[in-house]
């Protein structure tokens, strides 16, 4: 899952809710208009791209950081448009016909003072190998984020007084764009790498990059002899290693709270525990493994999923033929896959999982924690294949919402429907870089018009069956488990899959695992022979650790893998396998 990158904002500020006012008007019945321009000074144009409009109450943040699909009582209101074409000075409009989240028409929004801003997330038109020409906002070092993207265009916020009752027309100018990221620099032990895929700039008809951020162990250059197991861990872009931290915290770091974990000073706990994990990785006994982070950021989403895709390409062979050798030849891996791990959370989780049981033959084990959905049945609370609606359990006499977030009591926040009129608030065919968006892209045939085909329709939430049976037969882990175990591929995963799920976990993932599991289970001839377990009451992303609160255990992913992937190795590695020079 996306959690607190695109749509779910950083910061978390407390925001005043942007509601239906007493007796507001229906959707779409206002006279009230926004017309958004950018000089010729700013872009010469034309462009194409999704303009937004945001609006909000709270100044401690710019209004486009402050979108949050997973509790709409706190978000900022946006709206959004297609531009195609749109040249300097033309007027773009925004208008009560326009969707908006969380309330859905400028009709509903309760009249007073806002800061309102406008941003363009920029398109480029790809013509790509399949025939089709699409226009899709291509990742420019950041990891796909919209509100971040280097060459957005944006106006500065203002603070606006707006009355849908009002027949009036309110002026924005886009004034400044986005500046470009500074690259990362390496350290001794932090490196950063980038290829250029030829299986991907064939697919996209374009040069497509891929990256690393690779974490060298302790040794590398006063060993030069010495060959190391690679460990993946899969997740959103990394800009860098964050999660490593040669200094000693900052004792003067101003504190800042964490929402998510309830907890003060939560940026003074990261930086411990990254130092922790530099002490623990320069000491006496620490497994001496290559540590590889994936930039795989594409036109869709911060990651490609790693496996192959209609819409994506074949990101999935990119990576293991192309990027995975060139990592371990520069770093010298070992390079066989009796010395290759995976683990990740959430996102990372998945990938973890499918990597392991599409490429069976190329790696030795998978940790996978609160996994993305990994049985289709349960897609979140939604089952695509008996559910005809994706939005509401519907009956002959009511219809009760399909929750998508909870709180570790129970408490929903947000439905299956407000997260996805988010996404399609911040894009149309599938280009919201949103979390349904890129299951939708990773896993759906394409359509006609070269756009992931949708599983459900965006604004009713009916479920396409024939799009769920192609997504049945060629993502759903745990379909795939049961349809081909005793085919020859349990042989190849003995021993090799490991889940992980808190109990309350905020997307209802922990249902999926449970599917899964009651399949693994009864295995036989091969047993599965690996693990699953559960966190009580824990919520995204927990990751086994029952001797500490999520909020510490995400940080502490590869001291808790390492050790049980070297006792993989042990136990696994063929005769004659380099078992020595790599532990000093």
């Amino acid at each position: 899952m996306r959690r607190a990158r695109q749509i779910m904002v950083t910061g978390f500020a407390l925001l005043a809710f942007v509601g239906v006012a007493a007796g507001a008007q229906s959707a779409g019945a206002t006279r009230l208009r926004f017309a958004v321009r950018y000089p010729p000074a700013l872009a010469q144009g034309p462009l194409d791209g999704r303009l937004l409009l945001l609006l909000s109450t709270d100044a401690s943040a710019e209004p486009r950081f402050q979108l949050r699909d997973s509790d709409p009582t706190r978000s900022a209101q946006a709206f959004g448009i297609d531009v195609l074409g749109w040249r300097p000075g033309e007027a773009a409009v925004i208008d009560g016909e326009v969707l908006g989240f969380p309330a859905e028409s400028l009709a509903q929004v309760t009249a007073g003072r806002y800061r309102v801003q406008a941003l363009l997330h920029r398109y480029e038109t790809f013509h790509r190998a399949d025939g089709h020409v699409v226009r899709l906002p291509m990742d420019r070092g950041e990891g796909q984020q919209w509100n971040r993207a280097p060459g957005n265009l944006l106006s500065a916020p203002r603070e606006i007084a707006v009355d849908p009752a009002r027949a009036e027309t309110l002026e924005l100018e886009l004034d400044q764009a986005i500046p470009e990221i500074e690259a990362p620099k390496d350290t001794r032990y932090v490196k950063h790498i980038r290829i250029q895929s030829e299986r991907l700039t064939k697919f996209w008809g374009r040069p497509m990059q891929l990256g690393a951020v690779v974490l060298v162990p302790h040794g590398f250059d006063e060993h030069p002899e010495a060959r190391y197991p690679l460990a993946v861990f899969h997740g959103h872009f990394p800009y860098t290693a964050a999660g490593f931290r040669e200094a000693a915290p900052d004792p003067n770091l101003p504190c800042e709270y964490s929402e998510r974990f309830r907890l003060d000073c939560y940026n003074r706990i990261e930086q411990q525990l990254a130092h922790e994990l530099y002490q623990d990785w320069t000491s006496p006994g620490f497994p001496r493994f290559l540590v590889v982070e994936i930039q795989h950021a594409n036109p869709y989403f911060d990651d490609s999923y790693a496996v192959n895709s209609q819409n994506l390409g074949p990101y999935g062979d990119a990576i293991q033929y192309e990027l995975v050798p060139e990592i371990e030849r520069r770093f010298r891996g070992i390079g066989q896959p009796w010395a290759r791990f995976m683990y990740g959370g959430s996102t990372g989780g998945w990938e973890a999982l499918a990597v392991q049981v599409l490429y069976p033959d190329e790696w030795n084990g998978c940790w996978a924690s609160c996994p993305d959905p990994i049985d289709f049945r349960a897609y979140m609370s939604t089952n695509i294949y008996e559910d005809a609606n994706a939005y509401w359990a519907i009956g002959p006499f009511a219809r009760v919402a399909r929750p998508g977030h909870r709180d570790w009591l129970g408490h929903v926040s947000a439905t299956i429907e407000d997260m996805n009129r988010a996404e399609l608030v911040l894009g149309t065919k599938g280009r919201s870089g949103g979390q349904f968006d890129i299951w939708e892209a990773v896993y759906a045939p394409v359509g006609s018009d070269g756009y992931p085909k949708r599983i459900w329709d965006k604004r009713t939430g009916v479920i396409d069956k024939a799009v769920a049976a192609h997504l049945r037969e060629n993502y759903d882990l745990g379909q795939i488990l049961r349809r081909d175990w005793s085919k020859g591929l349990g042989k190849k995963l003995a021993g090799k899959i490991h889940l992980y799920c808190g109990d309350m976990d905020n997307y209802y993932l922990n249902n999926a695992v449970y599917l899964v599991e009651d399949f693994l289970k009864t295995t036989a001839d091969p047993s599965y022979g690996g693990e699953v377990d559960y966190g009580d009451r824990a919520e995204h992303c927990w990751n086994g650790d029952h001797t500490r609160p999520n909020a510490y255990s995400r940080l502490r992913y590869i001291q808790m893998h390492a050790p049980k992937m070297l006792k993989r190795i042990e136990e696994s590695a063929p005769p004659g396998a380099d078992l020595t020079s790599w532990r000093y």
